[in-house]
């Protein structure tokens, strides 16, 4: 089991917001680069980064920061990238600066044919990042609830050729209230794909229950304010992730 810790990027800083809203937010530190150091010495094995301004402005807005990380990091783990991708050649360029993993998100569900471009054009690269509440999928910095069921999208974007998907349930993000395993399997059980588990995880207990979970195609999970909050220490968590693993 993969624990990823997110780096949440809003004018230049690393912050958390509670269920996506820009307006409660938390700033955890003005130096993202250096929070992706300390993550990686904490034994992290992949970094998730997402533009917070890009996801809304529909373009990256946060260049200079991730630039940075992406220089502290080096070659030692892969990163992806998730907020305002929305056309090849934003691909291209955050592939070109060392980026090995792009979110496509909103755009996926607004205009799936450029997800199927993206995935015949930089194959391997492309996960899909779907955010839910109550199983039906949102967008737009998940201000705007589709009638889109999670389900039935994953299932499309499968054929595709998406690398993996991330689930979020918005309800729980940033809450610490607990993953939504139940739905989170339910979807894994459904897709050949693996399936990346985020929104909400408030503690060890999560990082059990998704362990138990693992051999139904749950990949990984996105770490967020249980690890900034203190709620949860990522490397006891990894360690004992790795445990279960066996």
């Amino acid at each position: 089991m993969l624990l990823i810790p997110a780096i949440d990027l809003k004018d230049g800083h690393c912050v958390r917001l509670q269920q996506g809203d820009m307006d409660k937010v938390t700033t955890f530190s003005e130096a993202p680069a250096d929070m992706a150091a300390h993550w990686l010495a904490q034994g992290a094995r992949r970094l998730h980064l997402v533009d917070l301004n890009g996801a809304f402005a529909g373009q990256p807005r946060n260049l200079p920061a991730i630039k940075a990380i992406l220089q502290e990091v080096g070659d030692d783990i892969p990163v992806q990238l998730g907020g305002g991708i929305r056309d090849l050649d934003t691909i291209e360029r955050a592939l070109d600066a060392g980026i090995r993993y792009v979110i496509i998100g909103t755009a996926a569900v607004k205009n799936p044919g450029f997800l199927r471009d993206a995935c015949s054009a930089f194959g391997g690269h492309i996960i899909v990042g779907l955010d839910a509440k109550d199983g039906k999928v949102a967008t737009d910095g998940w201000s705007k609830l589709t009638g889109h069921a999670a389900v039935d999208l994953a299932l499309k974007f499968q054929d595709w050729g998406v690398e993996s998907v991330i689930y979020t349930d918005i309800g729980r993000d940033g809450m610490l209230t607990g993953i939504n395993v139940e739905a989170t399997v339910k979807l894994a059980q459904a897709l050949a794909l693996p399936v990346i588990a985020s929104g909400g995880l408030a503690g060890m207990a999560d990082i059990e229950a998704l362990c138990a979970a693992q051999g139904e195609g749950i990949e990984g999970v996105i770490c967020g304010r249980a690890i900034y909050s203190g709620a949860l220490d990522f490397a006891a968590a990894q360690r004992r992730a790795d445990e279960l693993a066996g």
